[in-house]
């Protein structure tokens, strides 16, 4: 692997005494690298079901009746196998809201603990010690807590849910106690990057040993055609000092001696409710369905799309106003979600330089 700091060795060897196999296969991600291979997480979006009507939502219009096919648990298995088979190593579980899945012992088991390292996105309202200690012994292996201000008001009105936010803390100290590792994610508009509020907000965590994820503003879902909050390249340059001095990061963050920079489809896509990949949870177009064909040829199709196959060094969805425009306004809102690709994309948007091949790709 490339240049590993201290926490990213402790945490290396903890899997490897943990779950052997998974690290096997991480081991063999600078490899894959080299050959153009994704490394992705999967972002899994089970069921859109959720307990909560946040004001940022993304996946807004994902939710309500549909009728096309939807995960069961053999179709989890057989995601599971081929993600397995291509070398992938790591699962989010993500909705809606993951606890209020009644099945979700069953969605665990599905995936295989043994073969991922799993994630659980949470809002954290039923994250009792009991459920934690939980999810802990059936195989999750880090709860992804979402987290929008130390002010309660502010969070519960954000999160249209009174009582949200002493849950939420609540969780940490549960998690902390029983030894579930847990970091926040938080989303930060322009305005929140810049305030006294964000940077009390990370210092209050890192004091309990927690890291903080930074999710920027993007306009879809419930938040599509606002464009205030975006964020800038001169924004970007200010996280990463941050990042220097707090345990802070985003997908932007170089890791692991790879500096990938937006991580669509090569280092994470989406796999919804219903079958469609998406190359990043926020980026509502799809390049195949697992229904309807091999994840590993979805996949190629995604990196053989130049916003996904080369290195991109910004976020497209938070910060290129190009890509933002011309790609997601014009042809993406106000059209039944997910947009297929070739109603998006086309041929002058074809990988020219492989994502592998660039200079930028492993940090000096």
């Amino acid at each position: 692997m490339g240049q590993l700091n201290k926490r990213e060795w402790e945490s290396r060897n903890s899997l490897k005494e943990k779950k052997p196999y998974v690290y096997e296969k991480i081991q063999k991600f600078d490899e894959k690298i080299k050959n153009g291979e994704s490394i992705a997480i999967i972002q899994f979006q089970y069921n859109y079901k959720c307990n909560f009507r946040c004001e940022h939502c993304s996946v807004k219009r994902f939710q309500g009746k549909n009728n096309k096919r939807s995960f069961t648990i053999e179709d989890v298995k057989n995601l599971s196998k081929q993600a397995d088979e291509l070398g992938l190593a790591r699962f989010v579980i993500t909705g809606g809201e993951p606890m209020t899945f009644q099945d979700f012992d069953e969605l665990v088991a599905a995936i295989d603990p043994q073969k991922f390292y799993i994630n659980c996105d949470s809002n954290g309202w039923y994250l009792d010690e009991a459920k934690i200690q939980h999810l802990k012994d059936i195989g999750v292996d880090r709860i992804q807590l979402s987290l929008d201000s130390l002010n309660a008001e502010e969070h519960d009105a954000f999160r249209h849910a009174p009582g949200s936010h002493a849950r939420a803390m609540a969780a940490v100290d549960y998690a902390q106690k029983i030894g579930m590792d847990i970091y926040i994610q938080t989303v930060v508009t322009k305005e929140r990057l810049h305030s006294d509020e964000f940077i009390e907000f990370i210092e209050y965590f890192n004091n309990k040993g927690v890291g903080v994820f930074v999710s920027y503003a993007k306009p879809v879902g419930a938040w599509e055609g606002c464009f205030d909050s975006l964020v800038t390249k001169e924004d970007f340059e200010y996280m990463h000092e941050l990042e220097k001095k707090y345990r802070v990061y985003t997908h932007l963050t170089p890791a692991y001696g790879l500096n990938m920079g937006c991580i669509a489809v090569k280092g994470m896509f989406s796999v919804t409710q219903y079958g469609d990949v998406l190359p990043c949870p926020y980026i509502h177009v799809s390049i195949g369905n697992v229904f309807e064909e091999p994840l590993k040829d979805i996949i190629k199709r995604g990196l053989d799309i130049k916003f996904f196959g080369e290195h991109v060094d910004t976020c497209l969805i938070a910060e290129d106003r190009d890509f933002i425009h011309n790609y997601i306004e014009k042809k993406v809102y106000n059209k039944p979600l997910p947009v297929s690709y070739d109603e998006v994309f086309t041929e002058e948007d074809k990988t020219k330089v492989p994502f592998n091949k660039s200079d930028d790709l492993f940090q000096k």
